[in-house]
């Protein structure tokens, strides 16, 4: 009690240094864009506790492993610093309207905006960790809040529902590193209590009920981004002409178009058809000699016989850097075999359309990425199989899988056996999903389960209750 005590008399101490050397006059009037005695204000040093105690860790974690790890926890405490420069502005600010609050949370939304690219093109091997990250960012969208008709959830319960969806790929890291290495571990469960119960019971003492603005301030202005260099720009605004003060052409003074036209020039009392030309018998398709009929069969063969070529890139089955089997770009091929591998290997199979894959060997952790109609027959993983953005696949566990995510998938046949039964099955954004298991006999045929894609959720008892939706025949 007394060490933190102390951190935060030192750090009231310095926030008070740094006033008195740049932000008083002599007359002894605050200046530094008129934010000093906001800088002082509770909220304000809690918002910097808040950040000394939990963000902290994050960004100690995230040292230890390095890469984008690092670069999107940097991201991660740049959000936090430009929250706290509108908490302090807000003080000082009249509440604006809606296009105006949007031109003022600006400089947040674009650190927002530079996450989320990290998390587009081809897939990283951070990717849990980068996803967790950015989809946490929403979170400090609380500061929006302007009523209960501003069509957002109250402040505290905003930030536990922006989480949710963060802890999908969070709950992803901590089974992926659990017995790997502890630093990941560390990461994602400090960035967990970043958000619960860090920045929820911030909100919770601070602004349970939103944002306070100032009666008496100066109306918003829009501050300049403080997001790196290499933000991306904001998105560019509908054409001018759009907005245009000039009054629109009379419609008189328009010429008609479409069916309007049409009748005034048949009311004109003008021979209709008098611009139409006339149609000779060496015009028509049945006299003409270079329309025949026939197909060419030397043309056909050589169509049909010419091997399907991906336009995303070369094919690939290697193992690189000795540990990470990737597989890439396979079209048409049947027979795929992975059968030099062990447990401390990944596999990756990326952009694969109709072909099989075999893997003969138990290996960490597969991901299928990007395929279509590719099935997949692996003897066992030691972390999870990971199925994303796939279409029609067929995935075949002949070992133990301890889990199992679907993510973004339209049509999944799952096989499993008897050793992968006691694994858990995670589905996000996904349709058609079948798991076929064994019979309880060795001639007893194989049980099919459709997961459900449906819910029903009913407020009961002060929460929402969520069940399966189940149909029944007649």
């Amino acid at each position: 009690m007394e060490e933190k005590l102390v951190q935060r008399l030192e750090s009231a101490v310095a926030r008070l240094e740094a006033l008195s050397a740049t932000g008083f006059r002599s007359g002894g009037s605050v200046v530094a864009g008129g934010d000093g005695t906001a800088v002082l204000d509770p909220s304000i040093i809690a918002f910097d506790d808040l950040r000394s105690q939990f963000l902290s860790k994050v960004l100690s974690a995230a040292e230890k492993i390095g890469g984008q790890v690092l670069d999107v926890s940097k991201i991660v405490e740049g959000a936090f610093e430009a929250q706290r420069e509108l908490l302090i502005r807000i003080k000082e600010t009249k509440k604006p309207d809606n296009s105006g609050l949007v031109e003022f949370l600006k400089p947040l939304n674009d650190v927002i905006v530079k996450a989320t690219k990290m998390t587009e093109g081809r897939r990283s091997d951070f990717f849990n960790h980068l996803k967790s990250a950015v989809d946490s960012l929403s979170a400090l969208a609380w500061i929006a809040y302007t009523g209960k008709d501003c069509g957002m959830s109250m402040p505290i319960a905003f930030v536990e529902e922006s989480w949710q969806m963060a802890e999908f790929y969070n709950n992803k890291i901590l089974v992926e590193f659990k017995n790997k290495d502890p630093n990941h571990v560390e990461w994602a469960k400090a960035l967990k209590e970043l958000y619960l119960p860090g920045l929820r019971d911030y909100v919770k003492s601070h602004y349970p009920l939103g944002p306070v603005w100032s009666a008496t301030g100066k109306p918003a202005v829009s501050a300049p981004s403080k997001a790196p260099p290499s933000a991306p720009a904001p998105p560019v605004p509908p054409p001018a002409s759009l907005f245009s003060s000039k009054s629109p052409q009379a419609s008189s003074s328009r010429p008609k178009q479409g069916m309007s036209a049409v009748f005034d020039e048949i009311n004109s009392g003008k021979p209709v058809t008098s611009g139409l030309r006339k149609v000779t018998d060496d015009m028509k398709t049945k006299n003409r000699v270079d329309r025949t009929g026939v197909v060419n069969a030397g043309d056909k063969e050589a169509r049909m016989s010419s091997p399907p070529v991906s336009k995303t890139g070369p094919p690939k089955l290697e193992l690189q850097m000795g540990r990470k089997w990737v597989v890439e770009n396979q079209v048409g091929q049947k027979n795929l075999v992975i059968d030099d591998c062990d447990t401390k290997q990944s596999v990756y199979v990326y952009g694969c359309k109709d072909s099989v894959l075999q893997i003969k060997g138990k290996v960490n952790n597969l991901t299928i990425d990007k395929c279509t109609k590719m099935g997949i027959v692996f003897a066992g993983v030691v972390a999870a199989c990971e199925v994303v953005n796939c279409n029609s696949v067929e995935v075949q566990c002949q070992g133990s899988a301890p889990t199992i995510s679907i993510d973004n998938t339209n049509g999944c046949q799952l096989y499993l056996n008897k050793d992968s039964l006691e694994g858990s099955i995670t589905t996000a954004k996904s349709s058609e999903i079948n798991v076929l298991v064994p019979g309880a006999g060795p001639d007893d045929d194989w049980g099919e389960h459709a997961l459900p894609q449906q819910y029903a959720h009913e407020y009961k008892d002060g929460h929402f209750v969520t069940t399966p939706v189940s149909h029944s025949g007649a």
